[in-house]
């Protein structure tokens, strides 16, 4: 599903190339695996709570607002495609964006809960190997679809006009508003309901 994580992708590998994709996709697997080792570890009772979705909405939909905000803000500013390459340095807030805009998405919740919980416990069946086999599986899925993506923004980047490349921006900018608006709403609908 086209979610958080597809347009923040979008949205800096056209800011800062080809390297922005498998490194949101780390910070993906990072939450990934801790949330596998917690889910084998007996977390699935906990995140099954209506209550904790709902939770989880409200704070994601207020991240996914802020990130819209400010990625709608550089294509409001009139950005220009930039042509510096990505610094070391900059890589950890990627990895970091990665883990937060994962975080903050409650269908990445809901898909564990429901589809990935099933694979997990079949994977589980097999052991050890069968968890690995099934989180290496579904990583790699991950990074070959976002370093995809990511490759070709990054290339069409070199062929787009700024007013292209801010309209991009914008895009996705309104695209993280709408998941957020989405999601806080959802939030409130458990409270009010």
């Amino acid at each position: 599903m086209p979610g958080p994580l597809l347009a923040i992708t979008i949205s800096e590998a056209a800011r800062r190339g080809f390297w922005a994709g498998p490194q949101l996709v780390l910070g993906h697997g990072i939450l990934e695996l801790a949330l596998i080792a917690a889910l084998v570890a007996g977390l699935s009772k906990v995140i099954e709570n209506d209550l904790v979705l709902a939770v989880v909405s409200l704070l994601g939909g207020t991240i996914l607002l802020g990130m819209g905000s400010l990625t709608l803000r550089r294509g409001w500013q009139k950005a220009t495609i930039p042509t510096a390459s990505l610094r070391m340095g900059r890589g950890r807030t990627l990895v970091l964006s990665g883990v937060l805009v994962s975080l903050s998405s409650p269908y990445w919740l809901i898909w564990w809960i429901t589809i990935g919980m099933t694979y997990l416990l079949w994977s589980l069946n097999l052991g050890i190997a069968g968890v690995a086999s099934f989180f290496t599986g579904h990583i790699l899925a991950d990074l070959a679809w976002y370093a995809l993506v990511a490759f070709i923004v990054a290339t069409g980047r070199k062929v787009m006009k700024d007013v292209v490349y801010r309209g991009l921006l914008m895009v996705c900018g309104l695209a993280l508003l709408s998941l957020g608006g989405y999601f806080i709403t959802s939030g409130v609908r458990f409270f009010i309901s």
